[in-house]
């Protein structure tokens, strides 16, 4: 588990940074701007939810943290959905960041049900 923490650690920090790049390289029309810092914002704050997870006082504050990193990068997706739908940036330039924030939600969704299936097996409150 200390490993895949520190690699999944490294890996929102590193999707993080992609987000920053994206939001630099859009056009600055204001539809482009607008939807940029909503993508920058979710975008960055899923590797901070993450690291929040990992002081959680308890497997519930552990799984509520988590689930916040995954609202973000469902909203992240949303986000990099418009932008390239409506023509604001080459798709086939967001589709990596696509994959890669689909890859780590299928991650958190993983860690949360494994986390829930413990506290389940623990007799604690899910």
């Amino acid at each position: 588990m200390k490993d895949e923490g520190r690699d999944l650690k490294e890996r929102t920090k590193r999707f993080a940074l992609r987000v920053v790049r994206l939001y630099v390289a859009l056009p600055k029309t204001t539809e482009a701007q607008v939807l940029g810092k909503q993508v920058l914002r979710s975008g960055t704050s899923v590797g901070a939810h993450y690291r929040e997870a990992q002081r959680a006082k308890s497997d519930a504050d552990f799984v509520s943290k988590i689930e916040g990193g995954l609202q973000e990068l469902d909203e992240t997706c949303y986000w990099l959905e418009l932008l390239g739908e409506a023509g604001i940036f080459p798709e086939e330039r967001i589709k990596p960041l696509r994959a890669e924030a689909e890859e780590l939600t299928a991650i958190l969704v993983s860690i949360i049900k494994r986390v829930k299936g413990r506290m389940k097996d623990e007799g604690k409150k899910v």
